[in-house]
């Protein structure tokens, strides 16, 4: 077997080394580099396999052009088969490019139109291999192309008429410069076979098909860099603005302990811990008077920044209209018709609003669909109060609340909470439930409120350890240790 390497299958040689190098380092460059979507990686990657492939295949077909030898013929069919094989399957894949980075109407119809010409030059080509429509090899090996030659090409015609078709229609859908690109790669082959009939010996469509490649790919690489660091800074500056929202909500909320030193009738303290950046959850506790002790605790619809927007606000009216009214269901009413006057975006919060008087004990409260809260008396163990439940803030104007009443005896203790406590879920989606928390709060309700508000998170982080937290946890311990006896 003796080949023939004339100076233009040399020049061929040279460049077809060199456009699978550059094939290679960009396949390796795509592999790399984690900042690319997914889909963009994979396009990419069997593109330049399929552009390998083909120019590959092409070079061995000039090699073993008229060259004789047992077995040349299967390889040259085997050969000349996948190089035409390639070539369908690179402008199919430029085609999708095209489709769908115009984001074309309709675009699934034209993907399955250009899906269907492939299929049919497959079919085509699978034929023309046993029927030698398309090309042929004489006694000497030496490569033919037939009368019906350019049917071979008609389903790179139909699909090049769909990309021209789609960068004219959707042309403003396209950056200048990855348009130009795209111009460069489908026109250069074009330009290439004008080149070919002057100089027949060098492969001018193989050097237009790897250099449009490169330059395409370059394009469409540099801008794909671009928006990631568009997105790169956009997320640095949206996570300098979560930090300080969080910063801010949390100086919203009373976090100073002990927050009342000098009143020797109670001990408060309360945590929160959002599911993201910024929560909806929040707390409350205030005097009143010199008598009274206002507590809160709610819990916003949603999560993130609306959530944590929406619960500045509820919290101000909440404490608000409590300072004006001492009456929890009075002041609930006024929050709610207040919130209802303008809430496009329907939001809602429950809220437990109770009014501790200091000097009797007497807790007076009112729900808006909150959790119910839990009592430890000197004489008992922790227990739910089923108080009576109305309807969400920011439902329905006009809603009617109602008080209730229980006697704190002096060393009781009121625990308050979101349902982010008993709805924590562990690995298999099992919630931690109430049940759990009460048990928890019975262990430890001979302790301080920072030492029961510890008891109770560590409870949960041992039901979900390894599981994602799904909603803000946040609690509340009031310990009424009786009237000041001064």
């Amino acid at each position: 077997m003796v080949f023939q390497m004339s100076f233009g299958n040399l020049i061929n040689v040279i460049a077809i080394a060199i456009g699978t190098g550059i094939c290679a380092l960009n396949i390796f460059q795509i592999s790399a580099g984690d900042w690319l979507r997914k889909e963009i990686k994979r396009y990419f990657q069997i593109f330049f396999s399929s552009v390998i492939v083909y120019i590959l295949m092409h070079l061995v077909r000039q090699l073993l052009d008229g060259v004789s030898g047992s077995g040349v013929r299967i390889a040259l069919y085997t050969t000349t088969f996948l190089e035409f094989l390639a070539s369908g399957f690179m402008v199919y894949l430029i085609s999708l490019l095209i489709t769908f980075a115009a984001d074309a109407k309709h675009k699934k119809g034209i993907g399955k139109v250009l899906l269907a010409v492939f299929i049919l030059q497959c079919v085509l080509l699978i034929a023309a291999q046993f029927g030698k429509f398309y090309y042929d090899f004489d006694a000497q090996n030496t490569y033919h192309r037939s009368n019906l030659y350019l049917l071979s090409n008609l389903a790179h015609v139909v699909m090049m008429c769909i990309d021209i078709f789609i960068l004219i229609r959707y042309r403003k859908n396209f950056k200048k410069r990855v348009a130009i690109s795209l111009w460069v790669y489908l026109l250069a082959p074009l330009f290439a076979m004008l080149l070919q009939a002057f100089v027949a010996d060098v492969q001018f469509i193989i050097i237009a098909t790897i250099g449009g490649a490169a330059f395409m790919y370059t394009t469409i690489m540099q801008d794909q860099v671009e928006q990631y660091e568009q997105q790169k800074a956009e997320s640095n500056r949206l996570e300098t603005e979560l930090g300080m929202a969080s910063s801010i909500q949390a100086d919203m909320l009373p976090n100073i302990f002990p927050a009342f030193p000098d009143r020797p009738e109670f001990d408060v303290y309360a945590s929160m811990t959002p599911a993201k950046e910024v929560g909806g959850d929040f707390y409350d506790f205030f005097l009143i008077d010199e008598t009274h002790l206002g507590i809160v605790m709610a819990d916003v619809s949603g999560k993130g920044v609306p959530a944590a927007l929406f619960m500045m606000v509820s919290k101000i009216l909440v404490q608000n209209y409590a300072m004006i009214t001492k009456s929890p269901a009075a002041a609930l009413e006024a929050v709610n018709n207040q919130i209802c006057l303008n809430n496009r975006e329907e939001m809602f919060v429950t809220v437990w609003l109770g009014i501790l008087d200091l000097q009797s004990g007497k807790l007076t409260s009112a729900s808006a669909g909150h959790e119910y809260p839990a009592v430890y008396q000197p004489d008992g163990d922790f227990e739910l109060v089923r108080d009576k439940h109305g309807l969400v803030i920011g439902a329905m104007e006009g809603i009617r609340y109602r008080d209730t009443e229980i006697t704190l005896q002096p060393d009781a203790k009121l625990f308050l909470y979101t349902d982010g406590v008993p709805e924590a879920t562990d690995v298999k989606n099992k919630q931690y439930g109430t049940d759990r928390m009460i048990q928890a709060l019975r262990e430890a309700q001979q302790k301080t409120p920072q030492e029961i508000l510890t008891q109770v998170t560590e409870s949960v982080k041992d039901f979900t350890r390894g599981a994602d937290q799904f909603d803000d946890i946040t609690m509340l311990c009031v310990h009424y240790d009786g009237p000041n006896q001064e």
